[in-house]
């Protein structure tokens, strides 16, 4: 269903309608686009009929979409569509509270200038994906870290994932939604400019760049069903639309790099997550990298990670037909080599086999072309789906699930070499060489590894160090966070996770699954407990920490709590954090707030 931008008063107008009209429009059409193919009645279905789903609670189907068994689905689909498709399927009004989307709105529209003071677009502050913040930059001290204080909280509404990591510039917080709405904040108060409503949820960072003419400034973003979008800066107004994937399952997650006139869009899916269904026809889908003129959003090139035909491959016990090779999807933001004229991307396991060589690897495309001039396989034989008692596998070798979830890093060490370091799911983080088609430097074991394991979603490299900050969220020892030397890969210091924050809470534990950020003398790391902390670059003593597993009074009056900080970085910038807090999936707690700080 396609969205466009409204004015402000037709969007309070829509959203604190009565509930049941509102949704009895549009739910019909929802269940039938995205719901049918699995709760259609058919004979050995496993998914409840629409019969069936009408004696269900209303809440009961609604927190299915959103934190249980179809969150991935629920994922796809707004606010409004998943609101509107429980009063379908129940066939019940769904009276959850509506939201008051004038609430928090800033008192005037300045003019916004993207130029102005100091910012952060996308997902690291260069494109060579470092997540390290310079000094001018980041507005903030060492000395001053201890200092900090919550500045001001917003809420998301209908969202259980606070999962997209804050993008700064002019002045604006820009960031997206698990309901699939985008917003621009004032960074200092949190106040709304704008909210434009994308067609599914919205996990990318959000990338800024000029407009064609110097007509002002352009952010870019994918959404979890394959789209990519470019709006104005200042007003929210679309200026255009790509979609990039058309496989069910298809989504962006990674941030879109924006580098001179070229945004870089990596494509990933979740069918691997269908595998155990013996309904379905394991698989099908192949992981890409596009690059698109930023201006118009034309396709320059798209690239697949699989080159090889797919082939029907043999059926399963259920008669379905099984297709391979596939998978090798890219999670992650690229990275961008101007010198060498490449993109660096990390691909994750294969769905199906034949086993390749472009999964679980590091790949370096070319920049004009997008042609793959080198690739460095980390881990072979990495065909996940084929776990332990799945009728979707005809390949003889289960897979560990070992696959980059982090973007390749591009730095540069002290005598002048370049480095792509890289951290693995598997727990061992890597240093190769870019000159040498990827041949390994050093490598580091920080973690145990496996699923949801190891070096899940982001490091930072400074000067000196690579850190790497430990998942291993359903090990026996979770959390910790490495410092090791650029040059050598030995370790310079461990700080070991200190005691969770959420005491018995159900699935607390330490384990550091998110990204993390580093400014000079300070690394900036969430935890699946609620904590945020700051570590002392010197030695990983902790400088400062923050509990937000609690409710927050938000500027726009949504009601909000913060939990297991898993996927997003903080985002500092200007002498303030930004810092997502919630994550009902994969291991986490739910929430859903953004929050701020400042120096008191």
């Amino acid at each position: 269903m396609a969205k466009r931008l409204l004015p402000l008063g037709v969007v309070i107008a829509i959203v604190i309608a009565s509930p049941a009209r509102a949704q009895d429009a549009d739910g019909a059409a929802v269940f039938n686009r995205a719901c049918v193919m699995c709760h259609d009645g058919a004979a050995g279905s496993r998914a409840p009929s629409l019969e069936s789903l009408r004696g269900r609670s209303t809440q009961a189907v609604f927190d299915a979409l959103l934190t249980g068994a179809m969150r991935m689905q629920g994922a796809r689909l707004t606010g409004a569509e998943r609101r509107a498709v429980v009063a379908y399927a129940t066939g019940k009004p769904f009276d959850a509270p509506a939201v008051d989307m004038s609430a928090g709105r800033c008192p005037s529209s300045a003019r916004f200038d993207a130029s102005a003071g100091p910012g952060w677009s996308g997902w690291s502050p260069s494109e060579t994906n470092t997540h390290a913040q310079p000094a001018a930059q980041a507005g903030l001290t060492s000395a001053q870290v201890p200092h900090l204080v919550l500045k001001w909280a917003f809420g998301f509404p209908d969202s259980s994932l606070a999962f997209s990591q804050p993008s700064v510039a002019g002045g604006r917080v820009f960031v997206g939604s698990h309901s699939g709405a985008v917003y621009s904040l004032d960074a200092k108060s949190g106040c709304t400019y704008w909210t434009y409503q994308a067609k599914s949820a919205v996990r990318s960072a959000i990338s800024i760049g000029p407009r064609a003419g110097g007509q002002g400034s352009v952010v870019y973003f994918g959404d979890l069903s394959g789209n990519v979008y470019a709006i104005d800066a200042g007003t929210g107004a679309p200026i255009w639309m790509r979609a990039l994937e058309t496989h069910p399952y298809g989504r962006i997650t990674g941030s879109p790099t924006l580098f001179r006139d070229r945004l870089y869009v990596p494509v990933a899916s979740l069918e691997e997550s269908m595998a155990g269904n013996a309904d379905y026809g394991c698989c099908t889908f192949r992981g890409s990298l596009a690059a698109l003129d930023a201006q118009t959003g034309t396709v320059v090139w798209q690239t697949p990670t699989i080159s090889e035909p797919l082939k029907a491959r043999g059926t399963n016990a259920a008669g379905q037909t099984l297709y391979g090779p596939s998978g090798a999807p890219i999670w992650t933001a690229p990275t961008v080599d101007a010198k060498r004229g490449l993109i660096y991307a990390s691909t994750g396991n294969q769905y199906s086999g034949p086993q390749l060589g472009t999964s679980d690897a590091v790949l370096a495309f070319d920049m004009k072309t997008g042609a793959i001039r080198w690739s460095h396989q980390m881990t072979a034989r990495d065909v996940f789906p084929c776990r332990k008692g799945s009728s979707n596998c005809l390949d003889p070798e289960a897979g560990d699930d070992f696959d980059f979830g982090t973007p390749p890093t591009l730095a540069t060490l002290p005598g002048g070499k370049d480095v792509i370091v890289i951290g693995q799911k598997s727990g061992v983080g890597w240093a190769i060489d870019p000159d040498r088609q990827g041949d390994v430097l050093w490598q580091y074991r920080a973690a145990e590894g496996g699923s949801l394991g190891g070096i899940e979603w982001g490091t930072a490299v400074d000067a000196e160090h690579a850190y790497f900050p430990v998942s291993d969220i359903r090990g026996a020892h979770p959390g910790g966070l490495h410092a090791v030397t650029l040059t050598t890969g030995e370790r310079s210091w461990y700080a070991a996770p200190p005691p969770p924050l959420c005491g018995n809470a159900p699935a607390c534990n330490a384990a550091q699954s998110a990204a993390i950020t580093v400014i000079p003398g300070v690394i900036f790391s969430g935890s699946n407990d609620g904590g945020i902390r700051a570590f002392s670059t010197n030695d990983g003593a902790v400088l400062w920490t923050y509990d937000t597993n609690r409710a927050f009074d938000t500027v726009n009056k949504v009601p909000a709590r913060g939990a297991s900080l898993i996927g997003p970085a903080p985002t500092v910038v200007g002498g303030m954090v930004y810092v997502n807090s919630g994550y009902g999936a994969y291991g986490g707690r739910p929430g859903n707030v953004l929050l701020a700080f400042g120096l008191e």
